[in-house]
């Protein structure tokens, strides 16, 4: 038997109604937006007044992140990637982002408010800047649109590093080494007392270092020193400074700088030569705390472009982790030069196509990873 199925009358979704709708148990409601998307929901929560007062809400935040948790299991990557991202004093409105996994540039427009502010360093998806004619910094989270300004505590406004460090759950504070006239002094900024403490004195040679931020492990902020090189340590609760290693760095180093993976291990990239020029360039992890173990050594021809590249200024040199990779990087020069842990290979990253071919220095690469709930 033959059906026409022209002559069938079309099916008709009756409409929703309103009113029982907006009766939802806001428990239910939770459980279904949880469930969307993390940019559709952001995209929804435009639409009403009650999707937005949820973002923040304890309860879906725990459901969210049960339901991520879930996706984790299918997923190799979290609802937001993570980016690589190029900071330079020119580009006043801007920054670029890399997405390392999808081999993707885009550029991002920020606020107005960030006209000619220094973008001085990141962590856990919060940036910190330093304003124009402004003694204070700007600590802001640009997936939930919230900042906060944070004075400084004294006059002149002068620093010679800066190192933000987030804390889950228990907020984040900044570290602020600064010089004086008289005397040079450490200031630590916590985001849940919204005050600054103030140390005195730091570690004289640390000032010739002032491009280089901390590294967080254990508590402590390490530096690394020039020469004679060495390694040492701030204890944020404390307010100390030591040496927090007995283990001795290998010999003939040209320059040093510390990464710390993801997973808690402290590295060492360091050069080896003579009178101040790398003939190698090698990798350390250090072992139980107590030995510098050689884990890798950047081959040849890749030593000698980043020897060209740094002209034997090594004071431009600086290190990040970021999503499995030890980054090494140089103020005067665009590209990124990484270490793929999981592989044990080197790569160089090459120049991103929104950069200026003029452009020569002024470099500042970070590690980026937006997170909505980390809270200014």
């Amino acid at each position: 038997m033959m059906v026409n199925c022209s002559s069938r009358t079309p099916m008709t979704h009756p409409e929703m109604e309103p009113a029982i709708w907006s009766r939802l148990p806001e428990e239910l409601l939770e459980r279904i937006l949880a469930f969307l998307p993390f940019r559709t929901f952001l995209n929804l929560r435009s639409t009403c007044k009650r999707f937005n007062s949820l973002l923040f809400s304890p309860s879906f935040i725990s459901l969210h992140s049960s339901s991520l948790a879930v996706g984790h299991r299918t997923q190799t990557h979290p609802p937001f990637s993570s980016f690589l991202l190029l900071s330079h004093p020119q580009f006043y409105h801007q920054v670029i982002l890399y997405n390392s996994f999808q081999g993707h540039w885009r550029s991002l427009t920020l606020p107005s408010s960030h006209a000619t502010s220094h973008l001085l360093s990141t962590s856990n998806g919060l940036l910190c800047f330093s304003l124009p004619n402004s003694s204070a910094f700007l600590v802001r989270n640009l997936l939930s649109r919230s900042s906060r300004l944070i004075e400084f505590p004294t006059y002149p406004f002068s620093f010679n590093s800066v190192s933000l460090i987030s804390l889950p759950s228990k907020g984040y504070k900044i570290l602020v080494l600064s010089t004086g006239s008289s005397s040079n002094s450490t200031f630590v900024y916590d985001s849940n007392s919204n005050s600054w403490s103030r140390f005195e004195g730091f570690d004289q040679i640390l000032s010739e270092n002032s491009h280089q931020e901390g590294v967080f492990c254990n508590g402590h902020l390490y530096f690394t020193t020039p020469e004679p090189f060495s390694i040492v340590g701030f204890e944020l609760e404390t307010g100390k400074w030591a040496r927090p290693t007995e283990a001795e760095l290998p010999e003939e180093l040209t320059f040093v700088r510390l990464v710390k993976s993801g997973e808690g291990k402290l590295y060492m990239i360091g050069g080896i030569g003579s009178y101040g020029i790398s003939k190698r360039v090698k990798l350390w992890e250090l072992v139980e705390g107590r030995d510098w173990v050689e884990v890798e050594r950047l081959p040849e021809m890749m030593c000698r472009k980043f020897t060209s590249v740094c002209y034997h200024n090594y004071e431009h040199v600086y290190c990040f982790w970021h999503d499995g990779m030890v980054c090494i990087c140089c103020y005067t020069w665009p590209e990124i030069l990484y270490y793929k842990v999981s592989r044990r290979t080197w790569h160089w990253l090459p120049r991103s196509p929104y950069l200026p071919e003029k452009w020569s220095c002024g470099f500042r690469w970070f590690s980026f990873v937006p997170d909505i709930y980390t809270l200014v």
